[in-house]
């Protein structure tokens, strides 16, 4: 008879031990249910069992509106700048020191080269802090001509607000769970309590991420920075008529005779200097000529005794005259 007795009150005890634990189970999902913003409820009034939880759902977003209501709003600044630069890639370099000097950072670079028709572009994506958003702002307008600046504000104060709330609200749901677990016997509880647990614990997770993408858009401001050059304008100045044809090719004409002047006139000193070097080159090429042909030649020999000895001249018979031819007379003349 003890021995039943005994049973009864052991399995009085699990049931106890067992509605307990999932009495805390229900008040945990509907702290955690009246916590989310996309939740559905029942026509019938269902939302009435879970009025505890409700409650310190309600406490949590009391406490953290009245310490977001002492304090500056929470504003998510963007914004864009187009300015025209003469050399978009060294201005970006300059804009990338300016933001980093103030604690800032770039997300984001795009460079476009040079080319014919286009001079080069450059676009940003600065993160700045925004206590020092004006200030930085100030400075790459010096890099070159502003045209067009434009910021824009969204209030996220109830947003934060609304997110610190239900991850104060997970974070004691947890905490309690965790303590339950640590009481558990049962096997079926343990195990009921863990999968609840990890639930708690991810969606917790993802909460504090949100948190944290927040928190860095509202401390951070972005801006768009797009740098560009002055446009390249060609200008199709082809002749459409003869007249136009003819001036056309007389401005030709002219502007290659004024080429061939400045050509003329930026060699005619080279060739000065050219003539000058090749006549003495010339000179000195007969010079050594002449020198090697005296040089060849040799002295002239001296003259003997009998050469120098002028000879005696001899007489040459003349030719007889006419006196000669009457004095003298053949034989039997006389």
């Amino acid at each position: 008879m003890s021995d039943m007795t005994d049973n009864q009150d052991a399995t009085v005890r699990r049931m106890r031990r067992t509605g307990v634990v999932v009495g805390l189970i229900v008040a945990a999902a509907a702290l955690a249910g009246c916590s989310s913003s996309d939740e559905s409820f029942d026509a019938d009034g269902s939302r009435a069992a879970d009025a505890g939880g409700e409650a310190v759902q309600e406490e949590a977003s009391a406490d953290v509106g009245t310490e977001a209501g002492t304090d500056d709003r929470s504003l998510i600044v963007t914004g864009s700048l187009y300015m025209t630069v003469e050399d978009p890639i060294a201005a970006a370099d300059q804009a990338v020191g300016m933001v980093q000097s103030a604690g800032g950072r770039v997300d984001a670079r795009t460079e476009t080269a040079a080319d014919e028709y286009d001079g080069g572009s450059a676009t940003l994506l600065l993160r700045i802090p925004q206590d020092s958003l004006e200030a930085v702002v100030d400075d790459l307008r010096a890099l070159g001509t502003v045209d067009q600046f434009a910021t824009e504000s969204r209030d996220v104060t109830t947003e934060v607000t609304d997110l610190d709330a239900r991850i104060s609200t997970l974070r004691a749901s947890t905490d309690r769970i965790q303590a339950l677990l640590l009481e558990a016997e049962d096997i079926k509880d343990i195990i009921a309590l863990e999968d609840e647990l990890a639930g708690r614990q991810a969606e917790l997770e993802s909460l504090e991420s949100r948190q944290r993408g927040l928190d860095d858009q509202v401390s951070m401001s972005t801006i768009e920075l797009s740098l560009t050059t002055e446009p390249i304008v060609i200008v199709d100045d082809s002749p459409e008529s003869f007249w136009e044809g003819l001036r056309s090719g007389w401005n030709t004409l002219l502007a290659f005779l004024s080429g061939t002047l400045v050509v003329a006139g930026v060699l005619l000193p080279w060739a000065a200097l050219a003539t000058i070097l090749v006549a003495a080159t010339v000179v000195a090429i007969r010079a050594t000529r002449s020198r090697s042909a005296r040089q060849a030649s040799g002295p002239a020999p001296a003259p003997t005794a009998q050469s120098a000895t002028p000879s005696a001249p001899q007489e040459t018979p003349s030719a007889p005259t006419d006196d000669d031819a009457a004095h003298t007379k053949a034989p039997g003349q006389w």
